[in-house]
């Protein structure tokens, strides 16, 4: 599911060590400010632009970025339109708050709207955009979309991660029995953090990924964190592109920072593929190829031929490094976000939460220890809820940002070439026009009324996009939204929840912290308790 560098801070307020560089270069940006506007007058047909709110010298709207972006962008739609044109420092920005606005840019006009634009956190830690996620529109990026896809995020491949699925489940359902059996709080995000991880590296890396050899998997956790908090976080040559943007960034620590994370996660990519190269599968006992096997097949067969006239495109280990980051940074996090979510609402009504008990256990029947696999098609009220916390809870508010190829019209508006574009989900979902008057509460049952029975997120709905659609629509929805389905099927069939002592449920926030994935602000913490069907109570 998710995750990439947003091109909109995670705190709009201004660090304090900025103000100082600011004063150093805000007079020279006035002067290059005031050059641009006078040189743009001139002939020509005048441009119908979206509307947009006013905007100051060199900062533009970036003082109107609240600590939630996606939050601060749909009160200003709410003034000035679903389709809304703004200044983030020198960078223009269209901003679509609406199913229509997001239809006409995801699939009326996406040949025109499917790049991205070039970030240097997203340039760094991509290898030169030598991913699938961060790489602008071109040939590479197709040929590295198709592989990326059968190898990884094909039905094939989804159904043959089952094995790993079940493992990391069963591992889950232990840990949380040894907290139920002490009769403790869990903190429910740093359980499935660690199912996501290990799914997603196993899948990846093979079973090595749970061995005693990869005893640095914390520290490659903490580098993962600080990969996705850089992303995140504010760069200057995200909103000035130019000289300027990366002296600020050296002069606030940003450089430094964002090289210090590459040469992290860049020790430890080369670790795993030294690893797979020095034991190929053919010297293993099962002989199984895994994704890292794979790319470092292609990579020898591509060097060999490397020479052919018309051969095939160059493919190095940078490629397969950058192609791991994407892997990691946009599917632990994105997946573990949606079930703490779905946890949230349900625990916040007790009736929801006895529902979708209910249909599992009655499912799944007596004689199971858990859920299996095949069982998950027949939950039909655990897939509403799972539908619903992506309607309001999409874990990437704004979706990856796109960049125009060329000047192109959206809803009637002219946007030019080389404007980066935001898709609002976060407020899509939450549109009354499109979901009612009760847009903004948690009612699975919505998707079992017309005409919103038939509405789906498989990009075809542009009412409800958390993975987007078109062209650049997340290749890791199946796989994400299977692995989701199947944990909270095992947590709501294999445990009982309530919250700590003292703690109602009206209590417990939805408050959401900023960043590049929507996580919850207060940690959400339950109480589980073991639940034996009776048929093997019984045994």
């Amino acid at each position: 599911m998710a995750v990439p560098v947003v091109v909109l801070a995670a705190d709009s307020s201004l660090p304090q060590q900025w103000q100082l560089a600011l004063l150093l270069v805000l007079v020279p940006l006035l002067l290059l400010h005031l050059v641009a506007s006078c040189s743009g007058k001139g002939g020509g047909r005048r441009l119908h632009l979206p509307p947009g709110p006013p905007r100051l010298p060199i900062l533009g709207n970036l003082h109107q970025l609240g600590s939630l972006p996606h939050q601060s962008l749909r009160e200003l739609a709410r003034r000035h339109g679903p389709v809304m044109l703004l200044r983030l420092g020198s960078v223009p920005t269209l901003v679509v708050s609406s199913a229509e606005a997001a239809r006409e840019v995801m699939k009326a006009r996406d040949a025109d709207c499917c790049s991205r634009p070039d970030t240097p956190g997203a340039r760094r830690l991509s290898y030169g955009h030598k991913d699938v996620a961060f790489a602008p529109y071109s040939e590479y990026w197709r040929e590295m979309r198709k592989l990326f896809v059968v190898e990884l995020l094909s039905a094939r491949r989804v159904r043959t991660a089952e094995y790993s699925r079940e493992a990391e489940v069963e591992k889950l359902v232990a840990r949380l029995r040894s907290s139920a059996a002490a009769g403790t709080p869990v903190l429910l995000e740093d359980h499935v953090f660690a199912l996501m991880d290990g799914v997603i590296g196993t899948v990846a890396l093979g079973n090595i990924y749970g061995t005693e050899q990869f005893a640095h998997r914390s520290h490659f956790h903490e580098v993962l964190d600080e990969a996705m908090s850089a992303k995140a976080g504010f760069h200057a040559e995200d909103y000035y592109p130019n000289a300027l943007g990366r002296l600020v960034d050296r002069l606030t620590g940003a450089a430094a920072r964002r090289e210090r994370v590459f040469r992290d996660l860049d020790a430890f990519f080369d670790t795993i593929i030294d690893q797979h190269m020095a034991d190929p599968p053919s010297s293993r006992g099962n002989g199984s190829a895994d994704l890292i096997d794979v790319f470092v097949a292609l990579m020898e067969e591509r060097r060999r031929h490397r020479h052919d006239e018309g051969g095939p495109l160059a493919f190095t280990r940078d490629h397969i490094k950058g192609l791991l980051s994407n892997v990691f940074t946009a599917s632990v996090d994105t997946s573990s976000v949606t079930m703490v979510w779905a946890m949230t609402e349900l625990i916040r009504r007790p009736a929801m939460l006895r529902k979708a008990q209910e249909e599992v256990r009655a499912v799944v029947g007596g004689g199971k220890a858990r859920v299996h696999p095949d069982d998950v098609a027949k939950l039909r009220y655990l897939k509403l809820v799972v539908k619903e916390t992506l309607r309001l809870h999409p874990a990437v508010p704004l979706l990856l940002p796109r960049e125009t190829l060329r000047p192109v019209t959206i809803c009637g508006y002219d946007v030019p070439a080389r404007t980066r574009v935001l898709v609002n989900a976060w407020a899509i979902g939450r549109d009354p026009r499109s979901w009612g008057q009760d847009a903004e509460e948690f009612r699975p049952e919505r998707f079992e009324e017309k005409p919103r029975d038939a509405v789906g997120f498989g990009g075809t709905h542009f009412e409800l996009v958390p993975f987007g659609a078109g062209r650049r629509m997340c290749p890791g929805m199946a796989m994400g939204v299977a692995t989701t389905e199947f944990t909270l099927a095992n947590l709501l069939y294999c445990f009982d929840w309530e919250l700590p002592e003292g703690v109602r449920s009206q209590d417990v926030s939805v408050e959401e912290a900023g960043g590049l994935t929507a996580h919850k602000k207060t940690p959400l913490l339950l109480v589980p308790t073991a639940y034996k069907p009776a048929a093997l109570s019984a045994q």
